[in-house]
């Protein structure tokens, strides 16, 4: 079981294939580990192998995960971004694509706001965004299902600091998707592909402007997780995405 190890940080990462890098960042909210790769649409690690250096990591402190770290109530965000972006420096990694599920879309842009030299391309698989519909379903969520086992597991952090932490991540960043704003997506020039989903943590709605904003930017079919064709379908459409952009790379190298 690999392990990087930063300061009080300990993130567990598995890798599968090789070839140019591909770090995937799992679904499933602050729960989000590798296990969880395998209830997925389709499993990256699987996938993606025979072509890529797949890596894939547990989020810090998700329930059932392998990584721990400090729970930074004032870097929330942020804490992820240096354990994903540590990480690929300690593989010896500069440049790379990436692929984020659900809470990976929110993470994907901060990465890209703080490294985006680094990023060769993105996609972001049914995305976590703000909707004004249920403004505080990422809060209520993680504060029933995440927060107490945490809590359970780390005594010394209390309940009221742990819903001070998601304050800060969830509800005082309450628009559009958390770690960026419209302009930033508007100017990002990074390729993006953009698998839609359309339930309340995945609005459509939020997917699609970032879409329609970034100037780089492509959409998968949708609905795309209705059947295993259309699922064969869109893993295409990544395939080729991903291709393009990995021998563009390759080329000014």
């Amino acid at each position: 079981m690999p392990m990087f190890e930063n300061g009080p940080v300990r993130i567990h990462y598995e890798e599968a294939g090789s070839g140019f890098p591909l770090l995937v960042i799992p679904g499933g909210g602050l729960n989000a580990t590798i296990a969880g790769l395998a209830t997925h649409a389709f499993n990256p690690l699987e996938a993606f192998s025979d072509t890529y250096r797949v890596i894939a990591l547990d989020l810090r402190n998700a329930n059932g995960g392998q990584s721990q770290g400090p729970l930074e109530v004032e870097r929330t965000w942020d804490g992820f971004t240096d354990d994903q972006l540590g990480l690929m420096e300690h593989l010896g990694i500069d440049r790379f694509m990436v692929m984020g599920f659900c809470i990976g879309g929110p993470m994907i842009w901060n990465m890209l706001k703080r490294a985006g030299e680094r990023v060769v391309a993105a996609v972001l698989v049914h995305p976590s965004g703000y909707s004004s519909a249920v403004p505080d379903i990422f809060y209520q969520n993680n504060i029933k299902g995440w927060g107490p086992e945490f809590h359970a597991r780390h005594p010394d952090i209390t309940m009221k600091t742990i819903a001070e932490y998601l304050d800060n991540m969830y509800t005082k960043r309450a628009d559009f998707v958390f770690t960026v704003d419209r302009e930033f997506v508007r100017a990002c020039h990074t390729p993006v592909l953009i698998l839609p989903d359309d339930i309340p943590a995945h609005p459509y709605a939020t997917a699609m402007e970032t879409a329609l904003l970034a100037p780089n930017a492509q959409v998968s079919l949708y609905p795309w997780k209705e059947n295993a064709r259309k699922i064969e379908l869109a893993v295409r459409h990544i395939r080729g995405f991903m291709a393009m952009n990995a021998a563009a790379t390759a080329s000014r190298s």
